[in-house]
């Protein structure tokens, strides 16, 4: 039985800018800027779908939202949305963006990246996967990269172990793992198909990434859990996000402030 909420989550946008807002809000590719009472940009962000990316940042829980998300969505008095003809499209802009402007809020992608390379090796019946500046002799190679491949990099190494791991629970991934303490060299062992998971990874790098992403989600079709189904979904959108990135550009012509 779920335990009802004494005191509700608070929703600062929704008193600030109101239901109306959200339920107006356009439901298609583009970048959102959002901005504090003085007009100074806090944060830049893209979305495939506008409306619903904008419906994460309505309820200010502490449990489930980053800390430096809580502080800007207690600032912003205005979003404005630039429209995008793709993701693609979406994904670029808000990068030529976010390096021009700097928003506060903002960390990845702020400043350009060293030169990075995911690299992995199957040793001792292990997956192992890195993120390093300078691949040495008996790995495999993708890059190089900027600053994303770490964000990526995660996503890989999270999803890969749930798939290895079909019957251990999200909250049994390796200490320290949530935290990012795992970047050196992030080693998955499990009871699943170690080449298959590897010939599923490099498709994901050389040939088509969507294949990777299907796989992945075949592999997590059995986890039932709404917190686990979560974390997988946005980790999923992280590798939609990179697969995106690697299509040819589009425009982004059509600008919307809606206050």
């Amino acid at each position: 039985m779920s335990q009802m909420l004494l005191i509700p989550d608070p929703r600062p946008l929704d008193r600030r800018l109101g239901r109306a807002f959200f339920r107006q809000a356009p439901q298609r590719p583009g970048v959102y800027v959002m901005k504090d009472a003085q007009d100074q940009i806090l944060y830049v962000g893209k979305a495939k779908d506008l409306k619903q990316r904008l419906g994460h940042y309505r309820v200010a829980n502490p449990d489930r939202m980053p800390r430096r998300h809580l502080r800007m969505v207690h600032e912003v008095s205005r979003i404005e949305f630039q429209f995008c003809s793709t993701e693609s499209a979406a994904l670029k802009h808000e990068q030529k963006l976010i390096r021009s402007l700097k928003p506060r809020f903002n960390r990845a992608g702020v400043w350009p990246g060293k030169p990075r390379f995911i690299v992995w090796r199957v040793a001792a019946g292990r997956l192992e996967i890195s993120v390093v500046e300078t691949p040495t002799t008996g790995w495999q190679r993708f890059g190089p990269l900027g600053g994303g491949a770490a964000q990526l990099h995660r996503s890989i190494v999270w999803l890969l172990w749930l798939a290895l791991n079909p019957d251990r629970p999200l909250t049994a991934l390796p200490a320290g793992w949530v935290r990012g303490e795992y970047m050196a060299d992030a080693a998955i062992s499990g009871g699943g198909p170690v080449v298959e998971a590897v010939a599923a990874l490099e498709g994901f790098f050389w040939q088509e990434p969507e294949g990777f992403i299907q796989w992945l989600v075949a592999k997590s079709a059995h986890r039932t859990n709404l917190f686990e189904r979560r974390v997988i979904e946005l980790e999923l959108e992280n590798l939609r996000e990179f697969e995106e990135k690697q299509k040819p550009e589009a425009i982004c012509r059509q600008q919307l402030a809606l206050l």
